[in-house]
Order: structure tokens, then C-alpha cells, then sequence
């Protein structure tokens, strides 16, 4: 969709699109009320400030959405097609994806939720050695990091969306 479409296709076709790129109503409901937009710029400003505003438990709703670094997304929806996209770095190596899987279950141990990582432009190397630096984290520190890596996937993706 372009920006024209955006700015004035129904919300009801809209939502499903806006929540492929972060799921959280609220936020979905902050850049639909926002409309008209514009430019793109003005878009992704507003988008950018909603997602900082985001809670722990919006941001842990939102992590619900996100398969785990190193699974295979499957389906023919738009999320799991951007997923795939984003994780294409993992590769098919055997042992890089049985380390991460390794990792995917310490961290998801210590902190309770999926490990999240804006993975566009990542080797899985990459993604494996922030996994393992991030699992010494203490909560507090986890928290934020969880909530800039969700606000990079989600202006990535509103960038795709309204792209595409």
C-alpha cells in the first residue's frame, strides 16, 4: 500500500496490516487515528513516538506475535512472510540453529519471554553472540533493550507496509 491508500482505506482493512507490523491495539489505534498523514516522515514519526510509549505489558503482548530467532515462521500471512525476510541470516547450518535454540531456552528461562532481536542485515553469529551477551543482562536493562529491538522491527515493518 502507499501512503494515498493509508491515509484513506477503512481501518477495518487497515488494522490487520498496522498489527503485522507491532501487535498492539493501542498502538494500531494511535496511527489510524493520526490519519491523514502528509509524508511518509510524518508516518513514521508518529509511529515512532506511540511504540516509546508502549508498556511492559504491551510490549510483552506484542512479543507473542514474534516466532523465536531460528524457527522457521510458517503460513502465508503478511508477519510471517516478513519474518522469514528478517531472519533469512539464520542460514541452514545445523549447529548454529541447535545453539540458538540452546540460547532461545536459557534466555526464555532467565527472562520469560521470546528472545527479540531486529535481525534484518544479521548473521546468525551476529544474532547468537547478542543472545548470549544479552542472557547476563538484569531484568531492568532486558526490559529496554526488548522494547528498542520491537520499536526497530515495527518501523521496519510499517516501512515495508506502506511500501509495498
Amino acid at each position: 500500500m502507499d501512503l494515498q491508500e493509508l491515509n484513506s482505506a477503512p481501518a477495518g482493512r487497515l488494522r490487520p496490516v498496522l498489527a503485522a507490523c507491532c501487535d498492539v491495539p493501542r498502538w494500531v489505534d494511535g496511527i489510524l487515528a493520526n490519519r491523514p498523514y502528509g509524508d511518509v516522515a510524518a508516518l513514521t514519526a508518529v509511529a515512532d513516538q506511540a511504540l516509546r510509549e508502549l508498556d511492559d505489558d504491551e510490549v510483552d503482548q506484542a512479543l507473542r506475535a514474534h516466532p523465536r530467532i531460528g524457527d522457521r515462521p510458517r503460513g502465508t500471512s503478511t508477519e510471517a512472510s516478513w519474518s522469514r525476510g528478517e531472519q533469512s541470516g539464520v542460514g541452514d547450518e545445523p549447529r548454529v540453529r541447535q545453539e540458538l535454540a540452546e540460547g532461545n531456552r536459557q534466555y526464555e528461562e532467565r527472562f520469560g519471554r521470546v528472545f527479540l532481536i531486529c535481525a534484518t542485515g544479521l548473521s546468525a553469529a551476529q544474532m547468537l553472540a547478542s543472545l548470549r551477551q544479552r542472557l547476563g543482562h538484569d531484568d531492568d536493562t532486558e526490559a529496554k533493550v526488548v522494547h528498542e529491538e520491537l520499536r526497530k522491527i515495527a518501523l521496519l515493518r510499517l516501512a515495508k507496509a506502506v511500501d509495498a
